[in-house]
């Protein structure tokens, strides 16, 4: 299917509506960036609910 490329206005020949090859690798390089390492604090459960009787029966 043959349209005008939304970003650079050049006629393109492609399976799909979209940027280029050549936008969507300018692009790719634009906005790539590396992965990176996020810490956690320790997940400690809240304690919302009291125990029952019976859960703190002692045998």
């Amino acid at each position: 299917m043959e349209f005008v490329c939304p970003r650079c206005s050049s006629t393109v020949e492609a399976r799909y509506y979209g940027p280029c090859s050549t936008c969507r690798d300018q692009l790719r390089d634009v906005f790539r960036s590396e992965g990176r390492v996020v810490e956690l604090a320790e997940y400690e459960p809240k304690m919302n609910v009291t125990p029952n009787a019976v859960a703190l029966k002692d045998d």
